[in-house]
């Protein structure tokens, strides 16, 4: 029933309301963003009353530290639509696709992590490591140059198939002179699915530490997932102004490894869990908004 709505939902979304290509505009995303959000936390009171309040409160944990970790997919995400100079009327459509294929390894993932930790239980403390050098890594971001057009996929995929440079509409393939050419979109589109698979080495043992539930674990993650590309196109040019975001993120990993390393010995309640996130990213945003960044001429942004 969850993947029958899920594949009716994202039918419906390209199918009805991208059905032309066209540039989303801020309100247009905002209310995408807002229904997508509804429906999660319509889902969430449904996992309350049918699960008990324990797995109710553990998806919604669980979202939340998902939804806040795939925001900083949106820097990535312009990145790779600069990179490959995605015009903003196709944007929708390689986004839809990308997280489309996200689900897909999603899924991998997460029975793979479940899986490594009920027959081997000390792979605990290996996911905790990963969270603890990720979340130091964030702490203090350094300024590196990311360069997504070079992923070890968009090469392989110039090596299996010709690149053109111009586009055909919004075709991810065009035929010339009898052979298949991959368009800027297919690139774009390989790009995003593999920088999710690096997001997904950090994502999935931050949702894991939180439960070891297979169904909230996965639905969480695809909820917070189909809401990310209606929030890219609502924060895309307002995140930027979110000075403390990176070490808030930062904080959320920390924490989530703290609580899966020490289950064993000093486990940590879900209210309790959620209730850390949460301040966390609202101390996040507000110190953001009290001291904004100073630009060179000294106003804020």
């Amino acid at each position: 029933m969850f993947g029958s709505a899920i594949i009716i939902a994202l039918a419906f979304d390209l199918g009805v309301l991208h059905r032309r290509p066209h540039t989303i505009g801020l309100k247009e995303a905002l209310i995408e963003s807002a229904a997508w959000i509804s429906v999660a936390l319509l889902f969430n009171l449904w996992v309350y009353y049918d699960r008990g309040p324990q797995a109710g409160t553990e998806f919604l944990t669980a979202y939340l530290v998902e939804k806040s970790l795939s925001i900083d997919n949106i820097f990535i995400f312009l990145l790779i639509f600069r990179a490959f100079k995605i015009p903003s009327a196709s944007q929708h459509r390689v986004l839809y696709y990308g997280i489309a294929g996200a689900l897909v390894l999603r899924a991998v993932f997460i029975l793979a992590g479940i899986t490594l930790l009920q027959r081997f239980h000390p792979v605990v403390y290996f996911f905790g490591a990963i969270l603890f050098i990720t979340g130091l890594r964030m702490l203090l971001p350094r300024k590196r140059e990311l360069h997504p057009e070079n992923t070890w996929l968009v090469r392989m995929t110039r090596r299996l198939l010709p690149v053109v440079d111009n586009y055909d509409g919004q075709n991810f393939l065009m035929r010339r002179n009898g052979k298949w050419n991959a368009t800027p979109l297919l690139l774009a589109l390989v790009a995003l699915e593999a920088m999710d698979i690096i997001f997904a080495v950090d994502s999935v043992p931050a949702v894991l530490a939180i439960t070891r539930d297979t169904f909230i674990v996965y639905s969480s993650n695809v909820f917070a997932i189909l809401g990310l590309r209606a929030l890219y196109f609502a924060l895309a040019d307002i995140l930027p102004r979110f000075r403390f975001l990176h070490q808030g993120l930062a904080a959320v990993i920390l924490f989530v490894g703290t609580k899966m390393v020490s289950s064993d010995h000093f486990p940590i309640s879900e209210i309790a869990s959620l209730a850390v996130i949460a301040g966390i990213l609202a101390v996040t945003v507000a110190a953001s908004l009290l001291f904004p960044r100073r630009t060179a001429t000294g106003t804020s942004t």
